[in-house]
């Protein structure tokens, strides 16, 4: 059965988004995205008053407003939670187990835009549940940095990483499309058994020749990074990522 939020109304859909960040290895109140809802349009942002995610966990200095379409975790104090960014990171809030949107294969396809700095990025992600330790790879649909991103295009991420899945290896390119990204483009990677097949505007990019094989759900976020050499420069500076539709099927 396919999938669509276009997120008609004023609200997001909780049953199937949860607007927090990874909200175990922090909490929700310290994860929380800043986030509206309208005129069919999700819009994530991070405004000069958002405080950093994990402080004083993370060691590089990090904002981010996210919503996820899923969520796990172990009991406080336990590692068991997904996507641990150092070894023997403990859970400080547990989370009650939510799976709003986690497919297993088909066409992923997010119609977004994105206003970025030097010194920020935005990224569309399918991660494993980790339900299972193994079941953790990741599809990014696409990355993109601000510092990537002239006159002439922008660099767009997109590939598999296998962080602890031993059945999957890093593949992932950063190839530099004549787009716009502060307009509205159409992402999707099309996620079979053993590949995935990425495309922009219907136009196919490149192929990854391996595919995590479990359920996995998806990750939207805008980062900003206090510490990036250029941050001065763009401190008035509010990112944005816009989305119009997430699609499955």
């Amino acid at each position: 059965m396919g999938f669509e939020d276009d997120f008609a109304g004023d609200e997001l859909d909780r049953a199937v988004w949860v607007p927090h960040y990874l909200p175990q290895w922090s909490s929700r109140a310290e994860s929380a995205a800043t986030y509206t809802v309208g005129g069919s349009q999700l819009r994530l942002s991070i405004p000069a008053g958002q405080g950093r995610w994990c402080a004083g966990e993370h060691e590089e200095p990090l904002r981010v407003s996210g919503v996820q379409s899923g969520v796990f975790s172990g009991p406080v104090g336990s590692t068991v939670g997904q996507q641990p960014f150092r070894d023997g990171l403990r859970v400080r809030e547990a989370q009650a187990v939510q799976w709003g949107w986690t497919p297993r294969y088909g066409r992923l396809e997010v119609r977004a835009r994105m206003e970025l700095t030097a010194r920020s990025m935005a990224s569309v992600w399918m991660v494993g549940l980790e339900d299972e330790p193994r079941r953790c790879g990741e599809i990014c649909v696409f990355e993109v940095f601000g510092a990537a991103v002239d006159g002439s295009g922008a660099a767009v991420g997109m590939g598999v990483h296998p962080f602890r899945d031993p059945a999957l290896h890093d593949d992932f390119a950063t190839p530099r499309l004549p787009i716009d990204v502060a307009e509205p483009h159409d992402y999707a990677a099309d996620w079979r058994p053993g590949r995935v097949d990425f495309f922009v505007d219907g136009a196919h990019v490149r192929t990854v020749e391996q595919a995590p094989d479990y359920p996995m759900q998806m990750m939207i976020g805008v980062f900003d990074f206090p510490a990036h050499p250029a941050a001065a420069a763009h401190a008035g500076h509010v990112p944005l990522l816009a989305i119009d539709r997430v699609r499955g099927g």
